[in-house]
């Protein structure tokens, strides 16, 4: 059944048909074969729908913005481009890596300045206000709570109780149904691993607190493993002795953008169609497959669907054909404002706090959870502005415990003059280097709500059941970061495994 816009004019819908059909030739596919309908643009929607469209089933993307790609794009400041989101890729699993080369961007892969990132903590948990990041972790979890690193930020208390995990029995904790991360932690660990490196770089990774996200959807496997080697710390260690050695993270000379832009490539270049602008609103199967009613009455039809939107969308989506799943409906995720600074102060040639640095909560004066120093974390774009022209990206906001009570301001919804200000002061602070509005050269807010998922404590369950009910009907699937847990290593491996699975049932 080809893809068509039942509303669209008969004689367009004939002549765009004829020239995709020339399109599939070349691209190796038989005109007439089946067909898939992806719902996002974003990464997971792009590598869904590639990988269908490379299998022989003709694709149509639909995306309700104006462009493709979610957080994985660029944008440009002071005349540079740079990466919008994501701006690195996990390396312990060769899913990314394999997609990169593909798309014949294997030479673009970089790795970062090994000098690693800072910890900012409040004056009285570390008088010194910042140390390097202490390493040989997972999540901010020390393997060796006895490292001179770690008894530095913990203070020599905080490190006694720490250790604490290597004889504690391990009890039920592994059995327990769901846990947040920030249980497991402070059971084992104590308050001050919890506080002073969990906390800080959770907020970094999934801007969170970790007692919002469940253990098992942020460190699948981690409670297992504590019920296998008998305490936290071990588990930590056999877990990254697991991990490919080198660099945790790479990512590309010019970005990471440039994965979108060579997604958007090879699916225009295989025939697949690319619609933005248009936003999906209900899901129907009937006898002779799959229908879409769109955004302006326009419908679609196709044999499969797949559902590539962010969380709380998809579920609301897949609840006008499957309306058991309404009852997973996920929290939307946190909302984040990155704020780019684009300086001219050769001062910050000589890298002050490496490649950026992870903020505690409890740090007075500075409301950023996180900055990266970019032209010191990335060769390529050192190389590209030149010494003396520096990149600096703040981000702000997080999802904190409904019960905590230091409520954090709504971050996302501040003015970009309020964030340009508060950034710049909080460079300064970070950095121990001046820095004034005159020294800033160009700069951006990027706000992403509802971007990173939401993990929270029995997350894991939810997922399940969405995918259980998902699997009942054939032809649909539903893949994301909310789904398949955030990060690219996660989403693309998740994504192409189950496109191999819906590309083999329609084929």
């Amino acid at each position: 059944m080809p893809h068509r816009f039942l509303a669209k004019p008969e004689k367009a819908a004939k002549a765009e048909n004829a020239a995709q059909s020339a399109a599939h030739q070349a691209g190796g596919q038989t005109p007439g074969g089946p067909t898939a309908v992806v719902i996002g643009g974003g990464i997971s929607g792009l590598i869904a729908a590639r990988d269908l469209q490379r299998a022989g089933v003709q694709v149509t993307v639909v995306e309700a913005s104006a462009r493709f790609g979610g957080c994985v794009g660029r944008h440009e400041v002071a005349g540079v481009q740079l990466d919008s989101g994501a701006e690195s890729f996990a390396t312990r699993s060769p899913a990314v890596p394999d997609l990169i080369g593909e798309l014949g961007l294997a030479d673009a892969v970089v790795q970062p300045n090994p000098a690693g990132s800072w910890l900012q903590l409040a004056a009285e948990d570390l008088p010194s206000g910042a140390q390097q990041m202490p390493s040989s972790g997972l999540l901010g979890i020390p393997a060796d709570p006895r490292h001179p690193d770690i008894v530095r930020a913990l203070g020599r208390a905080g490190a006694a109780r720490a250790a604490m995990d290597k004889v504690l029995p391990v009890g039920n904790l592994p059995r327990r149904p769901s846990m947040s991360l920030g249980d497991v932690v402070r059971a084992r660990m104590g308050e001050a691993v919890l506080r002073r490196l969990v906390t800080p770089v959770v907020g970094g990774v999934y801007s969170a607190d970790p007692d919002v996200l469940d253990v098992d959807s942020v460190a699948p496997g981690l409670r297992a493993a504590i019920s296998r080697h008998g305490s936290l710390g071990a588990a930590v260690g056999a877990m990254r002795a697991a991990a490919p050695a080198g660099s945790a993270v790479a990512g590309l000379d010019g970005g990471m953008g440039r994965l979108t832009e060579a997604l958007v490539s090879d699916l225009e270049t295989s025939g697949a169609r690319l619609r933005s602008g248009i936003r999906a609103e209900s899901l129907a199967r009937g006898a002779e497959g799959w229908r879409i009613r769109c955004s302006g009455g326009q419908e679609l039809a196709a044999d499969a669907v797949v559902v590539a939107a962010e969380g709380p969308a998809a579920v609301d989506l897949l609840a006008t054909a499957l309306p058991e799943v309404a009852d997973y409906r996920p929290q939307p995720g946190p909302g984040v404002a990155l704020v780019t600074l684009v300086v001219d102060l050769p001062e910050l040639d000589a890298m002050p706090r490496g490649t950026g640095v992870l903020v505690s909560r409890e740090v007075e004066g500075i409301d950023a959870k996180a900055m990266t120093h970019a032209t010191a974390k990335w060769q390529w774009l050192a190389d590209s502005t030149g010494p003396g022209t520096h990149v600096l990206r703040l981000s702000y906001g997080r999802a904190l415990n409904p019960e905590d009570s230091a409520a954090e301001p709504v971050h996302v919804d501040r003015a970009d003059d309020d964030l340009f200000r508060q950034a710049v002061a909080d460079a300064s602070g970070l950095l121990q280097v001046e820095i004034k509005a005159d020294d800033v050269v160009g700069w951006d807010v990027v706000r992403w709500v509802g971007a990173l998922p939401s993990a929270a404590v029995g997350h894991k369950d939810r997922v399940g059941a969405v995918r259980a009910a998902v699997a009942e009907s054939p032809g649909l699937e539903a893949v994301g970061a909310w789904l398949a847990g955030t990060g690219l290593a996660a989403v693309t491996a998740d994504t192409r495994t189950r496109m191999a699975a819906l590309a083999n049932a329609l084929l």
